[in-house]
């Protein structure tokens, strides 16, 4: 992990305690190789999280038309 910090501008302990929160969350694994622990991000979570998004999106968006519509005095509404 060590190499992991070296891309931020923060101390290694700050980065540990990041991964960490990540690892808590899911969203991170770690493995043993020999010395050193990789780290591997979980996509499979950040995908659902962006489907259930996209889904909510698309019935607020509908839902903000319709009230468009309807002040519109759109006849087509509904």
């Amino acid at each position: 992990m060590t190499d992991l910090a070296a891309d931020y501008d923060m101390s290694f302990a700050a980065v540990q305690k990041h991964v960490a929160v990540l690892e808590r969350a899911g969203l991170v694994t770690k493995r043993r190789v020999g010395k050193q622990q990789i780290a591997h991000a979980e996509v499979g979570p950040l995908r659902t999280i962006r489907s259930m998004l996209a889904e909510l999106e698309d019935q607020w968006v509908d839902r903000v038309q319709r009230i468009d519509d309807l002040l519109s005095g759109d006849e087509q509404a509904g």
